[in-house]
């Protein structure tokens, strides 16, 4: 290299630097000034990683002034450029040096860093040119926001999440039975609807106690950051700033929004595309005087677009109360609750004659059940559907499910409720009880006995003491030192023989107290050398995590995970079978919960239930209960909430009375029993069939699983990604179980890579190992580092330039190729999903020397495979020798990228005009029969048409990458 004094370089390395500019030459090293930062660099003359900056005739350039001058003459004196030209302000003609060029400059556009010596590695071209093509798949894949979640494939759950997630604001109101994944369908729409940019702001309001619980679940299964907002976190503003205005995704509990009128303002004031309300049945309301939490979600919901309420128990408080959910939906539509309850009576019509079309028999249709379907079919003539019904031809099946569709699009709530039941949703394990009957410890005995003979039975009950009726044990720890629990409770001894009988099974044991997990685990590891790993409210998030894997995965694991409470929360471990409930919690709910760790869709075997009990003990009423009142342990107790709630009182005041006995409380079991199968027997005929199929997706979701299935089994995902590790410098190691250490290395091409801390992390492609080991990221097309990785090769320069040789004996020495990609490119708002009708394609060229396009006829993979990367000083070689050849071939290859634009924006048009006009029929066809579909749904698709098509007509071709190809033998 050949420095003198005021020539410009720029640095191949710190290209953000601008222009700099030769300051001084001592020996071997020569300093850069880089004016526009005002930094300098001192570089070895031998092998500084500069290049040289030179402008030809045509270029356009800039000034240090601000005008910019196309160059017609290139002068060169005493090894520094003089560029003659016109300025293009004035027309004025100048002679700009090159000391005058604008300090800011830089080279952004692929042929211009090409022909300034700034060529990428080849793969890195590589890689830019897969990230389009996989980039233009994605923008259109109908799987994009369903498939990022680190959840199961289960119909019900994604046909939901489909159907809602793709509305516009949606509002629904998700009531699916305890057990069925109401969560799970609600983090997958707020998923779908912030990938798609339907949604950039989401509110979710829940209960406090389960806060946290819904923060881990988003940042867990979905990879989505919610920020709590409380009392502490909102003094850290000052007093005129409006906290919510900080962060995109907020979380507030319930009771801080109705005892915070300040904050509750700030919240309102804001703008939210969507908020979400679980446990909506705690929404009080009565015409005359609905309560203060009510009000504000009804506040919120009046401003907010898009609204998912959630509760398992719609009709828990009463059909009344019910109505009131459905009027946050709409309050248009449900204004009156008399109205509204003689609606229902049309909708019961509806699903009678769905029935009779449901029925699993061959029967002909009665007269009565034709004329019904008539009716409510009224506007076409479905005679001849109906005669081949009762014909029992070959595609009766097809038409009596083609008419349930049409009944389902007039059922009254159809379109914002739903609510699946397990009775329609196929896939749960069975269940078996192993209830094993102990001696009550003497000492245990003597605590209890103790206890309810210190006051009356009302006092008793108020006590803080109270809750360790049915856990001995710790009585037991307070009131005696003389040996540890675990020396004298039989259940210590049972557990361990229990885990003795098979070392190899995964057992989860439950227990209400984190103290009582932690004894029972070095009881285990110091008596028998059982390897065990406890989980419990006390620890961080990421030991549970570490804990949870440590029990999960297959090698060098522990054979049990000995869990509080906390355990039965939001956890997912199905991969166990064996559950052992140490001690029974007086809720049914949470006894549900527990079970429901294992109790769930995709369980492979049955789950057997261990309970030791102490016989003569509250524990035993407790289990007499459960068992001969409920059946709570080997079925779903639908009932459990009403029944806890006319019987937990008598049942600890049965037990403060020392009547333990099946005797004791037969009378108290029993009245139990009655009301459970009134219970049962009530909601059981009050079932909404029709609904629960529509809920369910009547099989159209088992496609959709076959499709994410499909594509998670997939190669490109992992070959993409290992190219990205590979290009920016991030250290891979193997993990067992599928799975990668990712882990930052010193020569990152970027700091910031996205999704990787400074400890790095694991990732996996496997659905099933993402779901057993939960501190492992699942990369999946939306996963954050996936489209993260994408944003970085696409919105920077990364091999948008670059040369090959190409080693063919076919074709003579000295031969050259120019590729170039380009996109079409529209600028229009996320919410509209340009890309779903006009991708960013690539459009390839591929020139000869004499400017012949020969794209078509090279097969581009096999082309790839031919070449081989230039070294530095080489390529500087080769762009001096070509360096004329190729300003006019890149001009040629725009004409020919530009004569394609037209076609794509034609089929981008038609595409989306019949895409959206068969949306806006279906819907004002809907909207005839149903009005649960609003005007806002219809209004949005007709603007969207009209924007959309603004944006195709004005996309631009965007000049991508640049490759030079060099015949060589």
């Amino acid at each position: 290299m050949s420095f003198f004094l005021g020539q410009r370089w720029i640095s191949d390395s710190e290209s953000d630097q601008g222009l700099g500019t030769v300051v001084a030459l001592e020996n071997r090293f020569v300093t850069i000034l880089y004016t526009a930062t005002g930094e300098s660099r001192q570089y070895a003359i031998q092998d500084a990683p500069l290049t040289r900056v030179v402008f030809n005739v045509g270029d356009t350039v800039p000034s240090h002034e601000g005008f910019s001058v196309k160059i017609s003459n290139v002068i060169e004196d005493n090894n520094l450029y003089t560029y003659e030209g016109e300025r293009l302000d004035n027309g004025e003609a100048i002679q700009l040096k090159e000391m005058m060029l604008d300090h800011f400059i830089k080279f952004n556009k692929p042929h211009d860093r090409l022909l300034n010596g700034q060529f990428d590695r080849l793969d890195w071209y590589q890689l830019r040119k897969r990230s389009l093509s996989i980039s233009s798949e994605q923008q259109q894949s109908p799987l994009t926001g369903l498939t990022g979640g680190r959840v199961s494939l289960i119909e019900h759950q994604l046909y939901i999440a489909e159907e809602v997630g793709q509305r516009y604001a949606p509002r629904v109101l998700l009531a699916d039975e305890v057990g069925l994944g109401k969560t799970i369908e609600a983090g997958l729409i707020i998923h779908q609807q912030l990938v798609s940019g339907r949604a950039q702001r989401v509110l979710i309001v829940v209960p406090e106690a389960l806060t946290h619980q819904w923060l881990v679940e988003m940042m867990r299964r979905f990879n989505l950051k919610f920020s709590i907002f409380d009392e502490e976190r909102c003094k850290q503003y000052e007093q005129d700033e409006n906290p919510f205005s900080s962060e995109q995704l907020v979380l507030v509990n319930l009771g801080f929004l109705a005892n915070n009128a300040d904050q509750f303002e700030n919240i309102a004031n804001e703008d939210w595309d969507l908020i979400v309300v679980d446990e909506a049945h705690h929404l009080a309301w009565s015409e005359e005087n609905p309560s203060i939490e009510y009000q504000c979600i009804e506040m919120l919901a009046e401003n907010i677009p898009g609204v998912l309420l959630l509760t398992a128990t719609p009709d828990q408080l009463g059909h009344q109360s019910h109505f009131a959910r459905l009027r946050l939906l709409d309050r248009n539509r449900f204004y009156d609750y008399q109205k509204f309850v003689e609606e229902e009576q049309q909708y019961m019509n509806v699903a009678d004659a769905a029935n009779s079309l449901l029925a699993d028999n061959d029967d002909a249709l009665t007269e009565n059940q034709q004329q019904a379907l008539k009716q409510l079919i009224s506007e076409k003539d479905i005679s001849a559907e109906l005669a081949a019904i009762n014909r029992n031809d070959e595609n009766s099946d097809t038409i009596k499910a083609e008419l349930v569709d049409q009944l389902l699009d007039r059922h009254g709530t159809g379109r914002i409720l739903f609510r699946n039941s397990r009775n329609t949703i196929k896939g749960f394990p069975k269940r078996k009880l192993i209830a094993t009957p102990l001696p009550l410890p003497e000492a245990y005995d003597e605590c209890i006995q103790a206890f309810i003979s210190e006051a009356d039975t009302d006092e008793l009950l108020t006590s803080s003491r109270c809750k360790y009726l049915f856990t001995p044990e710790c009585f037991y720890q307070l009131n005696s030192t003389e040996s540890a629990w675990v020396d004298i409770d039989p259940r210590v001894d049972y557990l361990m023989e229990l885990l003795n009988q098979d070392r190899k099974a995964k057992v989860l044991v439950i227990c209400a107290q984190a103290q009582t997990a932690k004894d029972i685990e070095e009881a285990l590891r110091v008596k028998e050398g059982i390897r065990a790993a406890v989980f419990h409210e006390g620890m961080s998030i990421f030991e549970r995590d570490k804990a949870a894997a440590y029990f999960a995965q297959e090698e060098d694991s522990a054979q049990v995970l000995l869990c509080s409470e906390i355990g039965s929360e939001g956890r997912n471990f199905q991969f166990a079978h064996q559950l052992v409930l140490f001690d029974l919690p007086q809720n049914p709910d949470l006894l549900e919960q527990r079970i429901g760790r294992l109790d769930r869709i995709g369980q492979t075997q049955t789950i057997k239930i261990h309970v030791p009990y102490f016989e003569q003990s509250p524990q035993s009423m407790l289990m007499n209960w459960y068992h001969n009142a409920m059946n709570a342990f080997e079925q779903t107790c639908v009932t459990a909430r009403a029944i806890y709630e006319e019987f937990s009182r008598p049942l600890v005041q049965t037990a403060l009375q020392g009547i333990w006995h099946d005797q004791g409380i037969e009378n108290l079991v029993s009245a139990s029993r009655d009301m459970h199968i009134k219970l049962k027997a009530e909601m059981e005929s009050g079932r909404d069939k029709l609904l629960e199929i529509h809920s369910s997706g009547h099989g159209k979701a088992a496609q959709l699983v076959k499709d994410i299935e499909a594509q998670d089994d997939e190669t490109k995902l992992p070959q993409y990604m290992f190219s990205v590790f590979d290009v920016f410098g991030i250290n891979q190691d193997d993990k067992a179980d599928n799975a990668i250490a990712l882990t930052p290395s010193e020569h990152m091409l970027s700091p910031n890579f996205p999704g990787l801390g400074e400890d790095g992390t694991t990732v996996t492609f496997e659905r099933q190992t993402a779901l057993s080991c939960e501190d492992y990221q699942l990369l999946t097309w939306d996963h954050p580092m996936v489209r993260g990785s994408l944003d970085l090769v696409l919105s920077d320069e990364i091999g948008n330039a670059s040369l090959a040789i190409l080693k063919n004996p076919a074709i003579p020495v000295g031969s050259f190729f120019i590729e170039c990609i380009f996109t079409l490119e529209g600028m229009a708002p996320s919410e509209l999903q340009l890309g779903r009708y006009l991708p960013t394609t690539p459009i390839r060229i591929l020139l000869d020397k004499n400017g012949n396009n020969l794209a078509e006829k090279v097969n581009e993979t096999g082309f790839d495979q031919q070449l081989k990367p230039v070294k530095k000083q080489t390529g500087m070689q080769l762009i001096k020798a070509l360096r004329s050849f190729v300003p006019p071939l890149v001009e040629k290859a725009e004409r020919l990228g530009k004569q394609q634009v037209n076609e794509l924006q034609q089929r981008a048009m038609t595409k989306m005009q019949t895409s959206l006009q068969e949306e806006l029929t279906r819907l004002q066809e809907l909207a005839a029969v149903n009005p649960n579909v609003r005007q806002s749904e219809l209004d949005f698709i007709a603007t969207q048409q009209q924007q959309l098509s603004h944006y195709i007509e004005h996309a631009q071709l965007k000049f991508e990458a640049i490759r030079l190809i060099v015949v060589s033998h």
